[in-house]
């Protein structure tokens, strides 16, 4: 080394920290070289713009909303050159392999070093919200799977390996999980949620999060918030929702994952609320996010969110005053590309129009994880970024395993009525099976609207999906091996063509049994029947699904209805008629099998309800968190809003019972703590497991309150004739509500304890009278139930 050489600048320095690093780099900044850092830049959606292999896209597939009206952007080169923050999907915009992928990666991050003077490299991002999407990667469940599953350890698990891969590809940061709590079945995104239930969302949602930085990629909440409560269910519709709705439905989940869960980022939701875009919101993104919860990491905008406030919400002339209104709200960073962060943000800050107090509270956030990725070492290198790439097989055997899994658990029967299992003790198996329906032979329609098959291989219709994915078809001949199989589409999952329908009821009235396969294929923006922007009108199955079904019904073989779908579809006129019903949501790559071994027997059931499903298809939008006039048939109107199978609702092949309910004391002080223990046994002839679910209920408070509400879950597996003693640590912060001058409060007065197997199945039945006064419930209070499982004893 020469002696002469400069020394290397304190914010290099991995030994100091992080803070006084990060404050030495803005002490020499310039304000465009801040500025930059709040920018992005996306080359997968420009035509031409990476020096990666592979086919030309087609047009007319945009992988986010209104992509194609913002053009190609600048050369990478000139977006750099005063620094980046973060580089867009260098993995998910197209389909390449590891190797190309990584180059790819090791050239933008050298263009984004070599064109500034700071020589910063970028935060890499990439979607995952059924796994890291990239092509040959593992698909896993939907989201509405993992809540199905009411199981966090597993998803906790399954984000741990999706985060493992994506670190590897040296990837930062992913944009997941989404924390919208479903309010609308129509709303599209329902397969992109967890639940409709905010503690059951808090859960998942938080041990996802903790399982992706256990690899050290940051996860990305979203959507922040009130998105899935859109007026009608439209995408992006405006959201008519009090500030009361707000705090106890849809925040708390967010809360508990930067709280509980220590998530990273939060990205802000397309939305309005009461008029108020989520972008400009400063009550939002920063007096509730950072002053009252206390996050530390830093808001990402959604894409295009902020060019949004002025071609959209139109609360800005210009994309300039987009930008003032984004930052001073507490947006960080601009995604996909910088539109309102850049050149025009600067003069303003110029003009004294925008203070540089705010540009540097941003960019400081951003630098702040960067120094904590190790971005800022004098060492770090692109390529040993991805230097353990090599070793990385994608769609490994513990990824498939992980996958089959999560599937299997969260499949739900809904009722194995006359048909299921179709093998076991009594019975032989059928000889003869028709598998009929549009999901049948698909193994898309198992994939969610962000797994890369159906993301972004239709803008490439000439390249496979580069994974295995046994369809239900393929999956039930491997299960039935001595059986004879006709398979009948029937018809496609959308339009009207009855075309294949006499096929279909040929196959059925020759079998013994008919596996009917219906629901959805995910898309985007219209292009398919679930996903981003494929909201439904009304919840009928798609196309003529309905009609293909009542065919083979009147054939008089059973028919055992599967339904794959990424929302609830009203089931109401197959009741008495199907010999079984099976719910199956999006169970990704190894939801054939998983599908088939529930069939069969093999597999034992024991996923659950995240939400309802409906009776009827168009009185019906609301979830079952509702006050009574929401919930239930009062006879003040001729609209029954009663499931056909409540929230937490699943059957198995073995048969449980929950009793013995032990509560610790009948008057408790509302800022203390109770236990809720009930016994649940195993009273089948085989092993099985029940999710023991805990409500509390408000008889009189002063606002309306939910009939019911889940405060506590636990998954138990339980040998035949087994028993185990679960309680549930319920503290009184469990209790808070917002009142009537919008604080968070514990009330005293008789709270109901319900337990049992679903919202509609509480055998358990109990009160605790809570005493003293009215107790304020701040940012400080309990946000989880314990939960402890004892083998009972004999």
């Amino acid at each position: 080394m020469s002696t002469d050489q400069a020394p290397s600048p304190a914010w290099r320095d991995p030994g100091l920290p992080v803070s006084e690093r990060v404050g030495a780099l803005l002490a020499e900044m310039t304000l465009e070289e801040k500025v930059a850092q709040l920018g992005s830049r996306w080359l997968g959606k420009d035509k031409g713009a990476t020096g990666a292999a592979g086919p030309e896209p087609e047009d007319g597939h945009d992988v986010a909303p209104m992509e194609s009206e913002f053009g190609a952007g600048a050369a990478l080169e000139d977006a750099s050159r005063h620094g980046l923050g973060h580089l867009t999907r260098v993995y998910g915009s197209y389909p390449v392999s590891v190797a190309e992928g990584t180059a790819e990666l090791v050239r933008q991050q050298r263009i984004v070093m070599e064109s500034s003077r700071l020589g910063i490299p970028a935060i890499v991002h990439e979607e995952c919200l059924t796994g890291f999407t990239m092509h040959g990667a593992s698909v896993y469940p939907a989201a509405i799977n993992w809540g199905a599953t009411f199981d966090p350890e597993l998803v906790e698990r399954m984000a741990a390996a999706i985060g493992r891969d994506m670190a590897a590809l040296g990837v930062h940061q992913g944009l997941s999980p989404v924390l919208d709590v479903v309010r609308d079945y129509r709303w599209g995104r329902v397969e992109e949620s967890i639940g409709e239930d905010p503690y059951l969302v808090a859960m998942v949602g938080s041990a996802y999060v903790r399982g992706l930085q256990s690899a050290g990629v940051i996860a990305t909440l979203k959507h922040f918030a009130g998105y899935s409560a859109s007026r009608g269910a439209r995408n992006h519709g405006p959201v008519p929702m009090g500030r009361r709705e707000l705090l106890d439905v849809i925040l708390p989940p967010f809360e508990t994952a930067i709280r509980a869960g220590g998530a990273g980022s939060v990205m802000n939701s397309y939305a309005d609320i009461d008029g108020v875009p989520a972008g400009a919101d400063p009550w939002l993104l920063t007096e509730l996010l950072r002053d009252e919860w206390g996050f530390t990491g830093t808001v990402v905008s959604d894409y295009w969110s902020i060019p949004f406030l002025t071609g959209m919400h139109r609360v800005a002339a210009d994309s300039g005053e987009a930008g003032a209104l984004a930052l001073a709200a507490g947006i960080d960073v601009e995604l996909p590309d910088t539109v309102g962060y850049g050149d025009e943000l600067v003069a303003r800050v110029r003009r004294g129009e925008v203070p540089e107090e705010l540009v540097d509270r941003a960019a400081r956030r951003l630098l702040t994880q960067k120094a904590e990725l190790g971005l800022l070492d004098a060492g770090w290198t692109p390529e040993a970024s991805v230097a353990a790439a090599g070793a990385v097989t994608l769609d490994s055997e513990e990824n498939r395993r992980l996958a089959r899994e999560l599937a299997e658990r969260s499949i739900v029967l809904l009722d194995p009525g006359t048909a299921l299992p179709l093998t076991g003790p009594g019975r032989t198996g059928p000889g003869r099976i028709a598998v009929i329906g549009p999901c049948a032979d698909d193994a898309s329609t198992f994939l969610g609207c962000y797994a890369f098959p159906n993301h972004v291989l239709p803008r490439y219709p000439g390249v496979t999906a580069g994974i295995a994915m046994p369809s239900a078809a393929e999956s039930v001949r491997a299960e039935f091996p001595d059986a004879g199989i006709a398979y009948a589409k029937g018809c496609a999952v959308d339009g009207d063509d009855r075309s294949g329908f006499a096929d279909a009821v040929a196959a059925a009235a020759a079998a013994e049994v008919c596996l009917a396969f219906v629901g959805d294929l995910a898309g985007l923006f219209g292009r398919g029947t679930s996903g981003e922007g494929c909201d439904a009108a009304d919840l009928r199955l798609p196309g003529v699904q309905g009609e293909l079904l009542d065919a083979v019904l009147a054939t008089g073989t059973p028919v055992v209805v599967v339904v794959v779908s990424g929302r609830p579809y009203a089931l109401g006129d197959l009741d008495g008629r199907a010999a079984a019903l099976v719910q199956a949501f999006m169970p990704g790559e190894e939801g054939g099998p998983a599908i088939a071994g529930v069939l069969s027997g093999r597999v034992q059931p024991s996923g659950r309800l995240p939400v309802q499903i409906p009776r009827t298809p168009g009185g019906q939008p609301g979830t079952y968190l509702q006050p009574r006039l929401g919930a239930e048939h009062t006879g003040v109107s001729n609209l029954d809003p009663t499931p056909m199978f409540p929230f937490g609702h699943g059957r198995s092949y073995t048969s449980f019972t929950v009793g013995d309910l032990r509560i610790s004391g009948t008057r408790v002080p509302t800022d203390a703590e109770f236990t809720v223990t009930v016994r649940v046994r195993n009273t089948g002839d085989r092993a099985g497991a029940e999710v023991v679910q805990l409500y509390l209920a408000d008889p009189v408070a002063q606002v309306t309150r939910p009939v019911r509400q889940l405060a506590g879950f636990q998954r138990v597996e339980l040998a035949a004739g087994a028993a185990a003693d679960v309680t549930f640590a319920v503290h009184t912060d469990r209790t808070a509500f917002t009142g009537r001058d919008m604080r968070r409060l514990v009330e005293p007065g008789e709270l109901r304890i319900l337990v049992g197997t679903s919202a509609g199945d509480l055998p358990c039945e109990g009160s605790v009278e809570l005493t003293g006064p009215v107790r304020p419930a701040g940012a400080d209070r309990r946000l989880v139930t314990g939960v402890e499982v004892r083998p009972a004893d004999s």
